[in-house]
């Protein structure tokens, strides 16, 4: 059996998304159901040093939508556009202001996951070897489409939702390992 690159990147993008726009509801919920203020959640960080949940997740859906722009060799918006693959953007970047509301973020998750599903699988098989560059602090790294995706592209992608999960579940969202693998997509083999 063969997958191709459309195959590993789209519908894992789509679906971590969509994970985690599940984890955002629930954490909504929470904060309504505990009279919590959404600010108190939306700021929330595990440590002083690392960003806010709001933040890990305009991460995580501006760069699933700019690897997979990456892929399809479609140009990138302007490096400070606010929706730019902030992947390479680094914790000493400033970044320009992003949502700071659950329905903010939650659309933010929508337009990525759209258009994600909106590229088709001529876009994006054979880009194994496609060139990648991504800057990084006035460094240029370059990859091929491959490596880019499977070392590069989703293992940032999991941390930052994975950052999310945690920073929730640390301020007493009920989350389990279901919310952050989503529905099972596989079946059993006889």
């Amino acid at each position: 059996m063969t997958i191709s690159m459309h195959q590993a990147s789209v519908p894992v993008f789509s679906r971590a998304l969509t994970n985690c726009r599940g984890i955002l509801a629930k954490a909504e919920a929470h904060a309504a159901a505990e009279g919590i203020d959404p600010a108190t959640l939306l700021e929330a960080r595990l440590a002083p040093d690392m960003f806010p949940l709001h933040r890990q997740v305009q991460i995580a859906a501006d760069g699933a939508r700019g690897a997979a722009r990456r892929l399809a060799g479609l140009a990138l918006p302007d490096p400070e556009a606010e929706d730019f693959a902030v992947f390479n953007r680094g914790i000493q970047h400033r970044f320009p202001p992003g949502p700071v509301s659950f329905a903010a973020l939650t659309a933010r998750l929508d337009a990525a996951v759209a258009f994600i599903e909106a590229l088709r699988p001529e876009q994006i098989d054979g880009s194994e070897a496609r060139v990648v560059d991504v800057v990084m602090g006035g460094r240029t790294r370059r990859f091929a489409g491959l490596p880019f995706l499977l070392h590069y592209a989703l293992p940032n992608l999991q941390f930052h939702i994975a950052m999310a999960y945690a920073i929730l579940r640390h301020a007493g969202v009920a989350l389990g390992k279901q919310d952050f693998e989503g529905p099972a997509v596989y079946e059993s083999l006889p």
